[in-house]
């Protein structure tokens, strides 16, 4: 029962061989040679430590520009909180006096955390 079969197989295997063989006319078709580009040859390529210096230069901007913004509202707050004590009356503040004053130590710590970082 086996021997059929595989004598069945056999020779479609080899039939079909034959026909592809017979199609491509006895040669073999290789895809395209893929070739570098024009505008590939000319990527400028960076060694890790050109990259690190990089982003360590961009996370310097980045933390400049945030200790930039955060005086400026530190400046505001300031001004804010000195205005509300001088149309205070008798001595007695407002509430958010003392919120906008914790406000101004909170922002002022994060400013000198930054001013550390950056050197």
């Amino acid at each position: 029962m086996h021997q059929p079969i595989l004598r069945l197989t056999l020779l479609l295997i080899w039939t079909t061989a034959g026909l592809a063989f017979a199609q491509n006319d006895g040669q073999i078709h290789l895809p395209p040679l893929v070739q570098q580009g024009p505008s590939t040859s000319n990527v400028p390529v960076r060694s890790q430590e050109e990259a690190d210096r990089e982003r360590a230069r961009k996370a310097n901007e980045m933390l400049q520009m945030e200790i930039k913004r955060d005086t400026e509202k530190l400046a505001q707050l300031s001004a804010e909180l000195k205005e509300s004590v001088d149309k205070s009356s008798q001595g007695i503040l407002p509430v958010d006096t003392l919120k906008k004053a914790e406000q101004i130590e909170k922002l002022a710590r994060s400013v000198k955390s930054k001013l550390k970082q950056s050197y």
